[in-house]
């Protein structure tokens, strides 16, 4: 039986085949800007992380873009680990994000934020990602953030839920223009679900220098059978394909996303869905070449 490495050969050379495969591809070669692939990491196997990772890289390393600490579990690791996992990720031209804990060490004030900022990058991390329905901070304060990842050169990636506290919902005439005044309201626990204060919020942070988008899967595209098609084609519309990135929670909905914006479409996956990921980008792009008459990818599996 075949291998990983062997299957993906084999999906690209039929690609190529069909005049896929130079510069002009609509998924070009890493480092990509569109078509981005982030990894969950696979940090919480019983194996060393280190080792665990390694055997992944070594046959996906080069369908990989990005590997993500999730959770903050690289709170939990000596440097000398986390260092090392990071070079292992830039051997394989693979960056490397922080999960959503920036946010925890707010509490301690802002000198703290910009110390681990420092500390990230010294570890060898590329990207912080900053989770604002958590950090409860004005949207000022989040745009400085922004700018100071930036400022320190590394990639900021804000992630954004579809449902805000209802307190933070700006009256209809604040929306003008852009414009925003902040709600005066006492904080509740009631949850709204307002796209266009994620868009705007999102344009913000794109404006201040932030890199990428992240898209919760919450409320938007956690199961294939209920994905929110309307607000993912609004948030892709105005944001932009190549500056928004979904989490995609389980395959079927990897093939969706892919089905419905194709193989430039970026996605945040579990380690052990990116080789089904890899071949339904690749499957995607021969698909558009030979017709709609092709059968799902998953008769590769």
């Amino acid at each position: 039986m075949r291998g990983w490495r062997e299957e993906v050969e084999v999906v690209a050379l039929s690609l190529r085949g069909y005049g896929y495969g130079n510069e002009e591809d609509d998924r070009p070669e890493k480092p990509r800007r569109y078509g981005v692939t982030e990894m969950r990491s696979p940090f919480y196997s019983f194996r060393p992380a280190n080792q665990a990772l390694q055997e992944i890289l070594d046959s996906l390393g080069p369908f990989v873009d990005g590997l993500k600490f999730s959770g903050g579990c690289h709170s939990l690791m000596g440097k000398d680990l986390v260092r090392e996992i990071t070079d292992l990720a830039h051997k394989h031209d693979i960056y490397v994000s922080t999960g959503d804990w920036a946010e925890h060490l707010l509490r301690q004030g802002p000198s703290s934020f910009k110390q681990y900022v420092e500390e990230c990058k010294a570890l060898g991390f590329d990207t912080i990602e900053l989770n604002p329905g958590s950090l409860n901070l004005p949207e000022e304060a989040l745009l400085r953030l922004v700018r100071l990842i930036k400022s320190s050169g590394l990639r900021a990636k804000p992630m954004f839920s579809v449902k805000f506290d209802s307190s933070d919902i700006p009256a209809s005439g604040d929306r003008a223009f852009g414009a925003y005044i902040a709600p005066v309201k006492e904080k509740t626990s009631e949850r709204v679900e307002d796209v266009d204060l994620l868009i705007r919020r999102a344009e913000r942070c794109l404006e201040a220098g932030a890199d990428m988008i992240m898209i919760d899967a919450d409320d938007v595209c956690q199961h294939a059978e209920s994905l929110r098609t309307d607000i993912i084609a609004k948030i892709v519309g105005r944001l932009g394909l190549d500056k928004t990135m979904f989490e995609a929670s389980n395959p079927k909905t990897s093939e969706w996303f892919v089905r419905r914006y194709g193989p430039r479409v970026n996605l945040f996956v579990d380690h052990s869905d990116v080789m089904n990921l890899e071949r339904l980008r690749g499957f995607n792009m021969l698909r558009s070449n030979l017709g709609s008459h092709v059968a799902s990818p998953f008769f590769l599996m």
